[in-house]
């Protein structure tokens, strides 16, 4: 079931790039792996897919060091400052940075782990209270600065979630926010090359938008089970 529903997200991501005149070389799809089995993940590996992310920073640790295979983990969750080891110690990017304690925390571990931590900065897009993320664009702009004086850390893009509803006019609208703030900070000299949007429910429209990085999960594991 998940071999078929990779290859329909995929050949569903080439036929929109094609549509719109984007290669689907560019665009990442991340399988969120949250609540899955190790086996379920080795099986999703060993169909071709690579890039895996998780939204609780243990959850990442526990399956970082069981699975022994070339995954690219992506952090894609809410982070804590006293989780954060984890999070640097095994993802590649982390996509959810949203305050300068946050970031200084992360360029200390990183040290420690002899890397550097490539991270995006969460945008709230949507003015939605329940979500994280920077609502304010100068406030990202601080942070992005901020980061050029941190030598353990690489600005790497924007990432955003929309929200949860049918209108496709309010999605596609928090998809564009982030694309115009994308494009100011380029223009200001950052050299970021990843927008990380689009879910299971709105990943076409975030391909539209400019996404290059997709997070989806249900799409490809089907409903999870929380029990």
């Amino acid at each position: 079931m998940i071999s078929t529903n990779l290859n329909k997200v995929q050949d569903q991501i080439f036929s929109k790039c094609s549509e719109i005149g984007r290669d689907s070389n560019d665009i990442t799809l991340i399988a969120v792996s949250k609540t899955q089995s190790i086996e379920t993940i080795s099986d999703v590996y060993r169909i071709g897919q690579r890039h895996f992310g998780e939204n609780k920073a243990q959850e990442l640790r526990d399956k970082g060091k069981e699975l022994n295979l070339d995954i690219t983990w992506h952090f894609i969750g809410h982070l804590q400052k006293n989780k954060a080891k984890y999070a640097v110690e095994f993802a590649e990017y982390i996509h959810s940075v949203d305050s300068i304690q946050l970031l200084d925390e992360i360029d200390k571990q990183a040290l420690k782990f002899g890397k550097v931590q490539k991270f995006m900065i969460e945008a709230n897009t949507s003015g939605e209270e329940s979500k994280y993320g920077i609502e304010n664009f100068n406030k990202i702009v601080e942070l992005a600065e901020y980061s050029m004086t941190l030598k353990n850390v690489e600005f790497s893009g924007l990432m955003t979630m929309a929200p949860f509803v049918d209108d496709e006019t309010i999605i596609r609208n928090s998809f564009k926010v982030l694309k115009e703030h994308f494009d100011k900070l380029k223009k200001n000299g950052f050299d970021i090359k990843h927008l990380s949007m689009g879910m299971t429910n709105d990943y076409l429209i975030a391909l539209e938008e400019g996404a290059t990085m997709l997070r989806i999960g249900t799409a490809l594991f089907g409903e999870r089970n929380y029990n």
